[in-house]
């Protein structure tokens, strides 16, 4: 089995404990990367699986560019700068909505 380097970021969960330390609340939004460390565990893979997640992550990255290219181009032009937190948070958002539905596209036509 081949461990893909990305399951490593299952130990940026530990930064969520600065929520705790600091009282800050933001970093324990960091907690959620330990999810990645299941994957740590996994049974294999699956060259199909494999391709889907590789073809939505590019998906993915094709709209998150074009999407903060154009938002910041707003922000910039606009001098909007109180958006922009909400503006960064949509980003996300569509970046997840935009894999997740690639996936699910690829991994049905079974390309």
């Amino acid at each position: 089995m081949q461990i893909n380097l990305v399951n490593y970021l299952g130990f940026l969960g530990f930064l969520g404990l600065l929520g705790f330390v600091t009282g800050n609340v933001g970093f324990l939004g960091f907690f959620g990367f330990f999810g990645f460390l299941s994957i740590l565990g996994g049974r294999g893979s699956d060259e199909r699986i494999e391709n889907s997640i590789n073809r939505a992550c590019r998906n993915a990255y094709i709209v998150i560019t074009i999407t903060m290219v154009s938002s910041l181009v707003y922000v910039v032009s606009f001098d909007a700068i109180q958006a922009f937190p909400l503006v960064f948070a949509l980003l996300f958002i569509v970046s997840i909505m935009a894999f997740v539905f690639s996936f699910i596209v690829y991994n049905r036509r079974g390309d």
